[in-house]
């Protein structure tokens, strides 16, 4: 039996219900509500859905308010481009110096309990509208540059007001690790290494580069990755490897993403490994024929390139909501996708390329 709890009963002049203080509807879950033994006409608060809703007899039914639905994500931003190098000096082998690895895009994530990169713990799931536009857009990956500069900035991936800061590039030979959402490896030099960038990006979304060695040979600094920072050279002869990227089971399927791109060597030596998460492994200075370029990020994982050559990865964008709660349109013109999957009673969609804005009813 209900019990009916109040403080006082007073006799009201006309024939509405007063009450002095707000109406606290009992409040379950989802899970609490089904176990219920209710009839038509039963009201409650569900916690689950932030929803009013009454019991019709056969179903529940939300009361009133917008009929918003959950889209958890993962949004990664372009990774940057590796770092140049300088040639060989003849009788100068170790003076051809390496550059610093690329960092990692920015990587902001909303699903169950997975960490955000740089440290942070699950952001906050967004509540969307049925019948209204949302952007979303594919950060690229930074170019490689020439031999002699320094490696390009990824790009920024955007879900609604989540952005996602690109990578900073790494640093050429001789000069200091750009700046990013996880920032590029410094660059080195014989008679002094450069340090990596810093962290631009707010909220933190990746780690710091790893700085180039200070003595001894040109040997660069590795890019920070999502999920730990770059390594600084840890020798006169060995390069910093990428930081290592973070793991997201956001389709179903574990997968680690964004890690930063290795840094370079001088011409007698071996370049540093990317970061676990696709970061590109770095290369080595030398003369035409000699030298050896660094590898590029594995696509749509916004890793960081190998220094010497390595490209940035681009970055993605996955959406995940209940199968039962909403239906994305099939029109997303502008932006590639691997098309709607499931897994188990959720569904979830792949944003490879592209900017343009989804819908969902």
């Amino acid at each position: 039996m209900s019990t009916l709890e109040t403080n006082a009963i007073g006799k009201y002049s006309t024939n509405n219900v007063s009450i002095d203080d707000a109406l606290n509807l009992k409040s379950y879950t989802t899970t609490q509500r089904d176990a219920l033994t209710s009839v038509a006409g039963d009201m409650i608060y569900n916690t689950t859905d932030n929803k009013v809703q009454v019991y019709t007899g056969s179903a529940w039914e939300d009361l009133g308010g917008v009929a918003a639905f959950k889209v958890q994500s993962l949004t990664i931003g372009g990774g940057g481009g590796g770092g140049g190098y300088n040639g060989y000096i003849p009788g100068y082998n170790e003076s051809a110096s390496g550059g610093g690895g690329g960092g990692a895009g920015g990587y902001r994530n909303t699903y169950a309990s997975e960490n955000t990169g740089g440290g942070g713990s699950t952001e906050t799931p967004m509540f969307l509208e049925p019948s209204t536009n949302y952007t979303v857009t594919v950060g690229a990956g930074g170019a490689a540059p020439g031999s002699h500069s320094r490696g390009n900035d990824g790009s920024q991936s955007i879900f609604v007001d989540i952005y996602a800061s690109g990578g900073g590039g790494g640093g050429r030979y001789q000069g200091t690790g750009r700046s990013g959402a996880s920032s590029g490896g410094g660059g080195g030099h014989p008679f002094g290494g450069y340090s990596a960038g810093s962290i631009l990006s707010n909220p933190t979304q990746g780690h710091i580069g790893g700085n180039a060695r200070t003595t001894g040979n040109g040997i660069g600094g590795g890019g920070g990755g999502a999920g730990s920072v770059g390594q600084t050279a840890p020798n006169t002869t060995t390069p910093g490897d990428g930081g290592d990227g973070l793991s997201s089971s956001i389709t179903g399927t574990a997968t680690t993403r964004a890690g930063g791109g290795g840094g370079g060597a001088s011409a007698n030596y071996t370049g540093g490994t990317g970061g676990s998460g696709g970061g590109g492994d770095g290369g080595k200075a030398g003369g035409t024929g000699n030298a050896v370029l660094g590898t590029s990020a594995t696509v749509n994982t916004g890793s960081g390139g190998g220094a010497a050559g390595g490209n940035g990865g681009s970055g993605v964008v996955i959406l995940r909501w209940a199968t039962a709660d909403a239906t994305i349109g099939g029109t997303r013109t502008g932006l590639i996708d691997g098309g709607v999957q499931t897994d188990g009673d959720d569904s979830y969609i792949v944003f490879t390329e592209g900017t343009g804005t989804i819908t969902f009813s």
